[in-house]
């Protein structure tokens, strides 16, 4: 078995898109943390997939909410997700959102997003050091123009291989 270094030196190693996932807790506060451990799961019905880490302050307000939003930074939000790794309890303080009214008043960043997705958690699973919720998607959506920001080896890049905009309706893929 590889150690913890040599792990996380192998998972750096592939680019991963960067997301702050948000709740409301026990106490109607709003709370956020930066993954990229984040992927479709199935289209019918659409499910996705976050991992949190035992120890995230948000974990508790995922688990009392069981709603979320996941909302997927755009390439020029490297500050939001610097913001969302932190511990600090004032990550919204002056950061502009608007409550979900399909994820129980969960924050959308739709500012700083690419796309955001609202969420219902449908399982939740016991992973080594963190907690797999395989969510139900119940809405969303998608802005028009930007990257997506993607986190590899510890660099933040844009993803630039895909166009800043489209000038059409963006459909997602099935």
């Amino acid at each position: 078995m590889v150690d913890v270094h040599r792990f996380r030196a192998i998972m750096g190693s592939f680019p991963a898109g960067v997301v702050v996932v948000t709740a409301i807790d026990a106490d109607g506060e709003p709370r956020g943390l930066t993954g990229t451990a984040m992927c479709s799961v199935s289209a019918e019905p659409p499910l996705l997939l976050i991992c949190v880490d035992r120890s995230s302050n948000t974990l508790p307000a995922l688990r009392h909410s069981r709603a979320f939003v996941v909302n997927i930074l755009s390439s020029d939000a490297e500050h939001i997700s610097q913001r969302f790794a932190s511990k600090d309890k004032r990550k919204f303080d002056g950061l502009p959102w608007r409550p979900s009214e399909i994820a129980d008043g969960a924050p959308i960043v739709e500012e700083h997003c690419t796309a955001y997705a609202e969420c219902r958690c449908v399982e939740e699973i016991e992973a080594g050091d963190h907690i797999v919720f395989i969510a139900r998607v119940e809405g969303g959506d998608v802005m028009a123009g930007g990257a997506p920001l993607v986190f590899r080896r510890g660099i933040y890049r844009a993803w630039s291989a895909l166009p800043a905009t489209r000038g059409e309706t963006v459909e997602l893929p099935v």
